[in-house]
């Protein structure tokens, strides 16, 4: 087997190296505390337990239904990405007829255009067992929802059951997440098919988003800012304000 170009394997060295070192950064290391997947992960944790003092629970129910339908989504995009994939196998000849007559000469060489061709395969594979995975854990979860004991007031056993029931929701939402990122992650893979400068031109833009969303996210601010919120809010009785804690009734 022919090796691709000195370039070409550094720019993919850089690709793997990237993404390998983003995972454990935001999922192993203690920096994993600031990102935007762990104060999500928090919230889903508090969801959990929000719910099983809730007396009716149809919400829950529903919003964990539009979670499972956003990840079938993904899913099937996956298997349609790796489907695309392989019909570009098949007009191999007339791509790359394309690419010269653009100038792309340097990504007109047929083997390690098909080589490209199947990274960008595997990659969208990865992401349908990730997805794959997410769908199972998000229903699940909506198993451990229904099979909460219910009671005024809740029974300890409910307790139990939310806390478990939070940590399958983590699991499938780190999953969930694993899948986004090989998607955003492909997007930089595109940039080989131009060149191995543009391949890691395009990693490394990929990359800074995304430590972008994970670490200084306006996202990531609104959801510390919830943490500074008590962890059992004053019950709101009488038309007391009970933000400021004074008696004026709210208006």
């Amino acid at each position: 087997m022919t090796l691709p170009p000195l370039p070409d394997l550094a720019s993919l060295a850089l690709f793997l190296g990237a993404w390998l070192t983003f995972n454990v950064v935001v999922e192993i290391t203690p920096l994993r505390r600031r990102t935007l997947s762990h104060l999500m992960d928090q919230q889903r944790r508090n969801w959990m337990l929000t719910m099983s003092r809730r007396p009716v629970k149809i919400m829950d129910v529903g919003i964990a239904g539009g979670l499972q339908q956003g990840t079938a989504f993904f899913a099937s995009t996956s298997l349609l990405a790796i489907g695309g994939c392989f019909a570009l196998l098949t007009s191999t000849e007339s791509i790359l007829q394309i690419l010269a007559d653009i100038g792309l000469d340097e990504a007109t060489n047929r083997a390690l255009w098909e080589m490209k061709i199947i990274g960008l395969a595997m990659i969208y594979a990865y992401a349908f067992f990730k997805f794959g995975w997410a769908y199972r854990l998000f229903n699940y979860a909506t198993i451990l929802m229904g099979a909460m004991p219910d009671g005024d007031p809740p029974p300890p056993q409910a307790r139990y059951v939310a806390e478990r029931a939070g940590g399958v929701m983590v699991l499938a939402g780190k999953h969930f997440n694993r899948g986004q990122r090989a998607f955003f992650f492909s997007i930089g893979y595109l940039g080989w098919f131009a060149g191995a400068q543009v391949f890691a031109a395009t990693t490394l833009f990929v990359l800074i988003v995304l430590i972008r969303r994970q670490f200084a996210s306006r996202a990531r601010a609104l959801a510390a800012s919830l943490h500074q919120l008590p962890s059992e809010p004053m019950a709101d009785k009488g038309g007391m304000n009970t933000d400021t804690g004074s008696s004026k009734p709210l208006t």
